[in-house]
């Protein structure tokens, strides 16, 4: 069973208006799945052998009728070069396509950019909307269009269990589709199956330890949804590891945990403030999807529960995911802001246009909802009064559960499942 995705209309329009289409994003996360309803002709390189005669010729893997589908491209990286000089020779809209859960294993291989006749996709797990375990009765576009009210709806089916099970379960595909009582068992699965390097035709992953990669997740998840640094992050390596970790290493690490789109931190809004305020420029530190981090620290849904502080910023993750899938959707993109005073903000969400929203990411309850409304009036108030920004578009608390309303003082309270593009 298919379901539909975000990403299509963004796929689709490239198509039309570029010579070729690489889609990205981490394993299992339906890449594949969504291309093949573009294709015209396709190949997979996921055998040895299809791999071996890739690399031998390139140039031969492009023969087919377009849109031609060129699955794992990056196993054979000079096919990059020859759809580049392909389309210099004879350029025409939406001639291929290409998918890749990495980045080339040598990435000198790689002599061109592809800009003008390449575009890159970024693809991520399923957002709440997608799995279809969102109402969708608010809209992010229609509160950037000037909606001022939000239907009625209490909510009371959608609990904190529900949330829980959900962060743990991820966005994966063959996850969402599966029996809630194994779903988590199906993540499970595809987390262990990340780091089995023996086989890999990438020497660059296959020279990694395995369980080095998944101290640095371990440490990088016990500071998910927050601003560490990358000292702070190797020290904790350190400590809970007994053993010593240079820069250097840490970030050869790094470089293949974002190679393999695994790690996805948020960047920092730095608005001009015309005043002594300092804007932070550190990322706030996410995963692509949240179970990543939960099966990197062996958390399930009950020690979520159990433990309302981490609940707060595992599901704070959980809602970027989200709000990044939305942001996509709508020619948008999502970023955080913090400056030396205190203020801060979860996820700034910005339009080309210059429009933008401001959204505080709480579990829920009234004394949470007033600390994020709180901050988010303060927020607009100092960017509309002392930078060339405008006026923020809407202000939101996003919460785990509850209902969907508007506050007197205008800010929306919206529970994630009730939200879509």
């Amino acid at each position: 069973m298919y379901y539909q995705r975000l990403i299509e209309k963004e796929i689709e329009l490239k198509l039309k208006t570029s010579g070729a289409v690489v889609v990205a994003g981490p394993k299992f996360c339906g890449k594949t799945t969504t291309c093949m309803l573009y294709q015209k002709s396709f190949v997979k390189l996921n055998t040895k052998q299809a791999i071996d005669m890739a690399r031998i010729n390139p140039r031969a893997v492009l023969e087919g009728e377009t849109p031609r589908l060129i699955d794992e491209w990056q196993k054979a990286p000079d096919i990059w070069n020859q759809v580049k000089d392909d389309l210099d020779f004879d350029y025409r809209f939406g001639k291929y396509i290409l998918t890749g859960s990495s980045t080339p294993a040598d990435k000198t291989e790689v002599h061109h950019s592809g800009a003008g006749r390449i575009t890159p996709v970024k693809m991520r797990p399923m957002s709440l909307w997608e799995s279809r375990e969102s109402k969708g009765v608010v809209s992010l576009s229609a509160l950037f269009e000037g909606a001022r009210d939000l239907p009625w709806d209490m909510n009371t089916e959608f609990t904190l269990d529900d949330v829980a099970f959900l962060i743990c379960r991820g966005g994966w595909p063959i996850s969402v589709q599966a029996p809630r009582d194994v779903a988590i068992e199906i993540t499970k699965n595809y987390y262990n199956g990340l780091f089995v390097f023996e086989d890999c035709e990438n020497e660059r992953f296959r020279n990694k330890k395995p369980e080095v990669l998944k101290m640095i997740m371990k440490s990088y998840a016990r500071h998910i949804s927050t601003e560490a640094t990358v000292s702070t992050i190797i020290a904790d390596v350190r400590q809970n590891n007994e053993r010593t970790m240079d820069n250097k290493t840490f970030d050869d690490y790094m470089e293949a945990l974002k190679d393999l789109y695994i790690i996805e931190d948020l960047p920092a809004w730095k608005p001009n403030i015309r005043s002594k305020t300092s804007i932070r420029s550190t990322p706030t530190r996410h995963f692509v999807d949240t179970s990543i981090a939960c099966r990197a620290l062996g958390v399930g849904p009950e020690d979520l529960k159990k433990d309302p502080e981490s609940f707060g910023l595992f599901f704070e993750d959980f809602a970027v995911r989200d709000l990044s899938v939305y942001a996509g959707a709508i020619n948008g993109t999502v970023t955080h802001y913090r400056d030396n005073a205190g203020l801060e903000c979860d996820a700034v969400l910005h339009l080309e246009d210059g429009r933008w929203g401001a959204i505080e990411i709480k579990l829920g309850g009234n004394e949470r909802v007033e600390d994020g409304a709180r901050a988010l009036k303060i927020l607009r108030n100092k960017i509309t009064e002392k930078s060339d920004e405008k006026s923020p578009d809407f202000l939101m608390v996003l919460t785990a559960v509850g209902g969907a309303y508007r506050r007197e003082d205008g800010i929306y309270v919206v529970p994630i499942n009730l939200l879509k593009p």
